[in-house]
């Protein structure tokens, strides 16, 4: 089955529950899309989940409206079946009905309420503007030496401090990623190294070299930051989508405790 068939076969397992809902509301006066045992499938109801298919990324070709003919005709058979059987009877079926279609309905009020109170592009870029203003980390350029003692840390940073180059230290270093490099690690965030080298990393003002060995499980290391800046967020226009979907599910749960609390629930 793929993604297209499993997803209609979903949305018509849901009008099996909800059929005299969705049934009630297709005008009498329009031509059935099929009879079963004299009983019409309304077309109305085939169009509604064709456009439900359609805005999940169906095309609406002859392809996609057979296969919706076959699943309400099916569909009809066995609701048929089901209440000559006297299904539809059964207190657990009742229940489950009631409640997939109060569930319907609960999920059409949400859906109006956001087309209702939508959230604008203008909140959106507030909100960006906001989250980047609070949030954007600094990022730092930094180069390392690493050693397996910490009597050689020691060694190199008072040769730094007598005067000799970093770069021309960095020949010693056990990474051989950097050492080549002159211990360049590039551009990182907070986070990029393990927390001990962070932290010292982050205690440096620009040009400086850490003063004491840093221990990590990798060795003893010595740390020059480089230079620091403000990391570059996101474009808004990258993000828009996600911010405004993260925005209106937070409006939709601030309604619904809105409504819980003005309800009497005993």
């Amino acid at each position: 089955m793929n993604h297209r068939t499993g997803a209609l076969a979903a949305a018509l397992m849901m009008t099996v529950a909800t059929s005299a809902l969705a049934e009630t509301k297709a005008p009498a006066a329009a031509a059935p899309l099929a009879k079963v045992n004299g009983v019409a499938v309304p077309k109305a109801l085939a169009d509604l989940l064709v456009s439900e298919q359609v805005a999940q990324g169906a095309k609406d070709d002859d392809e996609l409206r057979a296969r919706v003919r076959d699943h309400l005709v099916r569909r009809e058979v066995l609701l048929q079946t089901a209440r000559k059987a006297g299904t539809d009877k059964l207190p657990a079926v009742q229940q489950r009905i009631a409640y997939a279609t109060s569930e319907m309905l609960a999920n059409a009020y949400l859906e109006r309420w956001v087309e209702q109170n939508p959230v604008t592009e203008a909140a959106a870029r507030a909100e960006y503007e906001k989250v980047v203003g609070q949030n954007a980390p600094n990022e730092y350029l930094s180069r390392h030496i690493l050693v397996e003692s910490e009597e050689q840390a020691r060694d190199i940073i008072a040769k730094l401090k007598a005067g000799t180059a970093f770069a021309e230290l960095a020949v010693q270093s056990n990474d051989p990623g950097s050492k080549e490099r002159g211990g360049e690690l590039g551009w990182s965030r907070p986070g990029s190294f393990v927390p001990e080298f962070d932290a010292a990393l982050q205690k440096l003002e620009k040009g400086a070299f850490t003063q004491e060995p840093v221990k990590t499980a990798y060795g003893f290391h010595v740390i020059q930051l480089d230079d620091i800046r403000r990391a570059e967020p996101p474009k808004f226009e990258e993000v828009k989508d996600r911010i405004i979907e993260s925005m209106q599910q937070s409006k939709v749960q601030q309604h619904i405790e809105s409504l819980v609390t003005k309800a009497k629930v005993q």
